[in-house]
């Protein structure tokens, strides 16, 4: 077993069955020695999208809610790059950058504070590499009304 897939276990994370695209684009693009992952969305294992991850923050969704769902959008990010590196986690040297998206209401100020769940969840498993640049945004709206969708880029090993 990798050391990722070590840590996801020593955390009670099971890295669900990606989500595959819905439109003209795909989930992941290998370049060089960058991975690049399309933004995910905080669907949960199941595939489902939680009614307490639907909705805006500072609206109907409190920021804990936005930090869970961050971080369920950072598990997917995972999902997307086992599935791309073929189960192969630890040829992931370094989140290099994570960009956040924030369904919330046009006065909400606590935008950054909602993306940590994804910036500590990659902390949490990569270790001093999951230490990335990162920018967050809010947003007027998200796919399937989400509060969050999170999109990353990843330095790997090469094979």
């Amino acid at each position: 077993m990798s050391q990722i897939q070590n840590k996801l276990k020593q955390a009670g994370i099971v890295l669900p069955t990606p989500a595959a695209p819905v439109a003209n684009y795909v989930g992941t693009v290998i370049t060089g020695n960058l991975l690049v992952i399309s933004g995910q969305l905080c669907l949960a294992a199941d595939g489902k999208l939680d009614e307490t991850h639907r909705g805006k923050l500072g609206d109907s969704v409190s920021l804990e809610t936005g930090q869970a769902a961050a971080r369920l959008c950072a598990i997917n990010l995972l999902a997307q790059a086992n599935v791309a590196l073929d189960g192969k986690l630890d040829r992931i040297r370094r989140c290099v950058r994570l960009g956040g998206f924030i369904n919330a209401n046009p006065t909400y100020t606590q935008i950054p504070q909602v993306m940590n769940g994804a910036s500590d969840l990659m902390v949490q498993v990569l270790g001093d590499a999951g230490r990335h640049a990162r920018s967050t945004v809010g947003v007027a709206q998200l796919p399937l009304d989400c509060a969050v969708e999170v999109e990353a880029m990843f330095e790997i090993a090469q094979e």
